[in-house]
C-alpha cells in the first residue's frame, strides 16, 4: 500500500512559525513513502523566504517531490520575473521544475503550471500531455499521480479564473490512464472525482502554514492505497498539533470511475 503526505501553500514570509514544528512532527510520524509539496513555498519569492522553506524541507524525513507555485516567482521584480522566474526556487528547492518519483507501487510526475506572464492564472503547456503519457506509459499497474500547483477544475464557489489548457489536460490525462491529481493554490481542501473525467481523483490541499486562511484551519492530506482503492485523511491544526479531522474513501466502479464510500 502506498502512503503519501500532501502539503501545499506553506507561504514562508506569511506563515505561522508556531505551526512549523507541529507540522514536521506530524509528517515525520506518519512515515510516508513520499511527501508531495504542490507549490507556493514562499509569499514573495525572496531569498530569506526560500531559505526558510529549504530548512523546513530538509527536516522532512521521507523522500519529497515539489513543484513551484505562482508565489515562488518574483512579483515585485519584473526584470527577474521575465528573465529568471525560477532562479531562486531552483537554488533553494529543486533545480528540476518537473521532477519524477517512482517506487514499485507508484509513479508521481510533477507539472509546472506557473505562467510568468500572468500572476494568478496558471497554464498547462501542450507538451505536458505528451510528457505525462510517456511517463504513465511506463508505470504499468502502479498508482499514477500528477502533481501541480493550479487546479484543473474549480467549484462554483471559486472566483479565480481556471488555468489555460485545463480541459485539454484532463482529457489527455484520462486517455493516458492517470489515477490521481494533487494540487493547491486555493487554500482550501477538497477530494472528489473530476466531474469531466470521473476516472481521475482530484485531491486539493489547503494551506499547511499560511496565515491566510479561508474558512478552515491549516491542513494537509494523507493519501493511502492503490489504483483500485484510496483513502484520504485530512489533518488539521488543533491546539498546536495536527490531528485527523476527516476522511474519505474511494473505490473504482465497474466503469473505471472513482466512487465515494
Amino acid at each position: 500500500m502506498t502512503r503519501i503526505v500532501h502539503l501545499s501553500d506553506l507561504h514562508f514570509g506569511r506563515s505561522l512559525p508556531e505551526l512549523e514544528a507541529p507540522l514536521l512532527t506530524a509528517v515525520n510520524r506518519l512515515a510516508p513513502d513520499l511527501t508531495v509539496i504542490s507549490g507556493d513555498f514562499t509569499q514573495r519569492a525572496r531569498r530569506g523566504q526560500f531559505a526558510q522553506a529549504r530548512l523546513f524541507v530538509e527536516q522532512i524525513e521521507s523522500e519529497t517531490l515539489s513543484v513551484p507555485g505562482n508565489h515562488d516567482t518574483p512579483l515585485d521584480n519584473l526584470f527577474l520575473r521575465m528573465l529568471k522566474p525560477f532562479g531562486r526556487y531552483k537554488s533553494a528547492i529543486n533545480h528540476n521544475l518537473e521532477p519524477v518519483f517512482e517506487t514499485d507501487h507508484l509513479k508521481a510526475v510533477g507539472v509546472n503550471t506557473v505562467n510568468r506572464f500572468a500572476w494568478q492564472r496558471g497554464k498547462v503547456p501542450e507538451r505536458t500531455i505528451s510528457r505525462l503519457c510517456r511517463e504513465f506509459g511506463e508505470a504499468g499497474e502502479r498508482l499514477r499521480i500528477a502533481v501541480m500547483h493550479h487546479p484543473l477544475e474549480h467549484g462554483p464557489e471559486v472566483d479565480k479564473a481556471l488555468m489555460d489548457g485545463a480541459g485539454d489536460a484532463l482529457e489527455g490525462m484520462s486517455d493516458c490512464g492517470a489515477d490521481l491529481v494533487l494540487s493547491g493554490h486555493l487554500h482550501s481542501g477538497s477530494v472528489a472525482p473530476f466531474s469531466a473525467v470521473p476516472g481521475i481523483l482530484f485531491v486539493q490541499a489547503g494551506t499547511g502554514l499560511s496565515s491566510r486562511l479561508r474558512g478552515e484551519p491549516n491542513t494537509f492530506n494523507l493519501i493511502e492505497g492503490g489504483r483500485d482503492a484510496l483513502s484520504i485523511t485530512l489533518y488539521g491544526a488543533r491546539d498546536m498539533s495536527f490531528e485527523p479531522i476527516g476522511a474519505d474513501e474511494f473505490t473504482r466502479g465497474p466503469d473505471g470511475a472513482w466512487v465515494k464510500g
